[in-house]
């Protein structure tokens, strides 16, 4: 190849680099390789099918472009697939040397390569390959197989009990595995509090979908474990295997997204994964302690996409819900437990449906290590620790009581329509600590404070947290509260 077509080559993507933005040029141009050009064609190689296929379908006009401006004569830009172990020279950065030729004389990037450039990188290829082909072989031939986090048989749609507070999440979540992409809810992001059946949704999708379909591609991770993989991928210089594993998949479903909070580089990897399998026509589905709306510290671009498409928001657990969830786990231990009983722990253990499973649990193994029948006061007594930490849970009726005696202003503008700001602010902290103290929903704090909406709520809990953040005084005000109302 002459040294005038390297040179072009060069300016072409150093051309492109700056058009796409440095994030963008590394996760999808930087391993393009000018392999041929020959008459009006010019021939880039990339090392992988997907990578191929993404350029061609993103970028195949704008190379031609670029191309045409350098060179009157080339008319196609072929983008080809490289042989495995071809010895051909990693990409070079083009801020990172220089050879003359430029258009105005001017010195340009050089990509020249040498023999022992070539053989080097022939190497490095030639080792990738066979890490990747043993890799396949120790999982049957294709390395997805086991790219998933094991799935809990017991957390199907059958043995989710489906009441008022999570019926629309049920019925979202059954028709994405019913329909996938087509069911027009991509991505689906499901989102609430702690133990109330987010994580159950995303196994039963799982396991649906195999069940369906047994060789469609279906990956289930959370966060934390996401960031940790992409992590070492990054450390043994294997990150477009990462990208193509996760990008190769018919199905991601990524739980406790809020783990991504302060981890901007695993958050700009899963914005691009995201972006490239929606747009792949692939399925995800997402779940979060809060709505996309509330994830403040998650960049605004991911925050937008993941609410782009279906948001189904888990409540809080009713008593009646608590009541069937407890006679279905019974039915599972096969065991019977008076409704006397069932109806105490549903009223004591509120807050999520684990506490509510473990502590029928610890009733249920109680009475049969020690042979009594089960009783309310033997419930009370195996179960005094978790009874009483739920007996000191504060109510929004205490956390108004103590923030208007802090702030010298009367009980009753709690529920007020003033919007003085000498009652609008303690009644914006009251709202903070209930979000924060409380069990309760948005929409039943929001009733509690005169029947206000849940996005005034959310704008209390938003606004009280940038004061905490910008005025020290203030978060020390609001901490001491919040230790007052916990002592």
């Amino acid at each position: 190849m002459d040294r005038e077509s390297e040179a072009q080559w060069v300016r072409v993507r150093a051309r492109l680099r700056e058009e796409v933005g440095e994030v963008e040029y590394r996760s999808w141009l930087r391993q393009m390789v000018l392999q041929e050009v020959s008459g009006d064609e010019v021939v880039v190689a990339l090392p992988t099918r997907f990578l191929r296929d993404w350029v061609n379908s993103h970028f195949g006009d704008r190379l031609r472009s670029l191309w045409q401006a350098e060179n009157r004569k080339v008319r196609r830009v072929a983008v080809i697939v490289r042989a495995q172990g071809a010895a051909l020279a990693e990409p070079v950065d083009p801020a990172a040397a220089t050879v003359p030729g430029g258009a105005n004389g001017a010195a340009v990037p050089a990509t020249a390569t040498t023999p022992r450039a070539s053989a080097h990188a022939g190497q490095r290829l030639g080792a990738r390959a066979a890490a990747r082909a043993e890799e396949a072989a120790r999982n049957g031939g294709d390395p997805r197989h086991d790219f998933s986090a094991p799935l809990d048989p017991r957390l199907t749609f059958d043995a989710f009990v489906v009441g008022k507070p999570n019926e629309f999440a049920f019925a979202c979540a059954r028709r994405v595995a019913e329909h996938g992409p087509t069911a027009g809810f991509n991505p689906l992001f499901l989102h609430g509090g702690v133990g109330l059946g987010k994580t159950h949704l995303l196994h039963a999708i799982a396991w649906r979908l195999r069940e369906r379909d047994p060789g469609k591609r279906v990956a289930y991770m959370s966060a934390e474990s996401f960031m940790y993989r992409f992590i070492a991928a990054l450390r043994s210089e294997n990150a477009m295997a990462f990208k193509e594993q996760l990008r190769a998949v018919d199905v991601l479903m990524v739980d406790d997204v809020q783990f991504l909070i302060g981890k901007e580089s695993t958050q700009e990897e899963f914005f691009h994964t995201f972006n490239a399998l929606v747009e792949l026509g692939k399925q995800v589905v997402v779940s979060a302690d809060k709505s996309p709306a509330d994830l403040a510290g998650l960049e605004e671009r991911l925050r937008t996409r993941l609410g782009c498409g279906m948001v189904a928001d888990i409540h809080a657990t009713t008593f009646e819900l608590r009541v069937s969830i407890l006679q279905a786990k019974t039915a599972a231990l096969g065991t019977t437990v008076p409704p006397k009983v069932l109806e105490f722990l549903a009223h004591k253990i509120t807050s999520n449906v684990r506490e509510l499973e473990g502590a029928l649990n610890r009733v249920v193994a109680h009475a049969q290590l020690v042979g009594r029948p089960i009783t309310i006061e033997s419930s009370q007594e195996v179960l005094r620790d978790l009874l009483r930490a739920h007996d000191r849970r504060v109510t929004i009726e205490e956390i108004q009581k103590r923030v208007a005696e802090h702030y010298n202003i009367r009980l009753a503008e709690m529920t007020s329509a003033r919007r003085a700001r000498m009652v609008a602010r303690p009644r914006q902290v009251a709202m903070f600590l209930a979000k924060q103290l409380t069990q309760r929903s948005l929409p039943e704090i929001g009733r509690k404070f005169g029947g206000r909406d849940h996005t005034t709520v959310m704008h209390a809990v938003s606004r009280v947290t940038e004061l905490m953040q910008s005025d020290l005084s203030f978060a020390e005000d609001v901490e001491l509260l919040r230790r007052m109302l916990e002592s």
